[in-house]
């Protein structure tokens, strides 16, 4: 494939992606599953939101690094690999950087207007303000928060460039250009997922700690890797699409047997045998869930269409500032007496409304677009732009 042409699919998938996430983070106020531990927990909410948000949850950010990984080698194609490393610095280092501090500053000025103002405070907002009366206030908790993607994915920027730089690469490269699996191969490649889900709890965290953590390196470096693959042997997907179909029901039929989709969640910590348990069940529904939205992307959304292609352009910014949109928007919902299902749909909507209406005012044309995006959308027609989030 030519390497100027755009990636629709690609590009398509990004943006679901992205809106799937503002989804899950809104849900997660109405979760019963984490109505403890979510600081924006309302009173309000439904089983029926665990069920739907996590299923979004096993293949939404899978999804977004193995388009990573695709970039990734599309990037290399293109530009070799110090190309590769100054444009992971300058749309994704340096964002991290720049946008950490008022991210994490802004999300912090918010839990701290919560603690001291609502009248019906979510759970962990009561043990905040515990907290605060008796330490004098609320420290600033040294965390990545939503923006742990970029860190990672400058991770396995580098681990890409040590790899290539390796003398078994060249052969490395061929192997996978000639690589053709069989389906099954498919049905059982998510057993090497199992021991990363292993480590940790279920549903999987999000790895929002500044130090790397182990687990995360290995599952979603494993996406990562498959990604760069599909863009060196783009026969894998044609070689997988015959099974996608079957594979995707029994990813909702193992999806099933998750205790929070049972309602029979397990003992903290669970016994190996049943953690061993839940983290096959993830990986394996996981994995060809993602395998699905990958083989459908293709088949349904490879052709140029304008909106898509906006979204796409803006889904970097939308990942960058929907957290604390979504926390302004729903700490004063928990004071308001409306029904969850109304709340839900408001905060999604306003989140989604006010920050693509900020990239498409504020943006879209200035030099934040050009830093975050590299060419100025509509510049230059026909070609795959080096956007950050979350491949080129």
């Amino acid at each position: 494939m030519n390497s100027a042409v755009r990636v629709h699919y690609m590009d398509h998938l990004r943006a679901l992606a992205m809106l799937a996430g503002v989804v899950f983070h809104a849900a997660l106020a109405y979760s019963p599953m984490l109505h403890g531990l979510w600081p924006t927990a309302d009173a309000g909410g439904s089983a029926a939101i665990d069920v739907v948000a996590w299923a979004l949850h096993l293949f939404r950010m899978p999804l977004f690094f193995v388009v990573a990984g695709f970039f990734t080698a599309l990037l290399v194609e293109r530009r070799g690999l110090a190309g590769l490393f100054r444009t992971r610095v300058l749309r994704v280092l340096l964002p991290l950087i720049v946008l950490l501090p008022p991210v994490l500053l802004s999300l912090h000025a918010l839990t701290v207007a919560a603690v001291t103002h609502l009248r019906h405070p979510s759970p962990l907002l009561v043990l905040l303000a515990d907290y605060a009366r008796t330490h004098d206030g609320l420290p600033l908790m040294p965390t990545l928060a939503h923006l742990w993607f970029l860190a990672y994915l400058m991770l396995f920027t580098l681990l890409v460039w040590a790899i290539s730089t390796l003398e078994p690469s060249p052969r490395l490269v061929a192997a996978l250009r000639a690589w053709r699996p069989s389906w099954p191969v498919a049905a059982i490649a998510p057993i090497v997922l199992v021991p990363a889900l292993a480590a940790t709890s279920a549903p999987w965290p999000a790895p929002e700690s500044p130090l790397p953590q182990l687990w995360a390196i290995a599952f979603f470096g494993a996406y990562f890797a498959l990604g760069y693959a599909l863009r060196l042997n783009p026969a894998l997907l044609d070689r997988l699409r015959r099974p996608a179909q079957l594979l995707v029901v029994a990813a909702l039929a193992l999806y099933a047997a998750l205790p929070w989709v049972l309602g029979t969640p397990r003992m903290i910590p669970p016994e190996p045998a049943m953690r061993w348990l839940d983290a096959a069940l993830q990986a394996f529904a996981g994995f060809w869930l993602t395998l699905g939205c990958l083989i459908a992307g293709r088949a349904w959304l490879d052709t140029a269409n304008p909106a898509m292609r906006w979204l796409a352009d803006a889904a970097y910014w939308v990942y960058l500032v929907h957290l604390p949109l979504l926390f302004a928007l729903q700490y004063p919902l928990l004071d308001v007496a409306l029904p969850w299902g109304v709340k839900f749909v408001l905060s999604t909507g306003l989140t989604l409304a006010l920050s693509l209406a900020s990239y498409q005012w504020l943006v879209r044309h200035t030099w934040i677009g050009r830093w975050l995006n590299g060419t100025r959308p509509g510049k230059v027609a026909g070609r795959t732009r080096s956007a950050a989030l979350p491949g080129n």
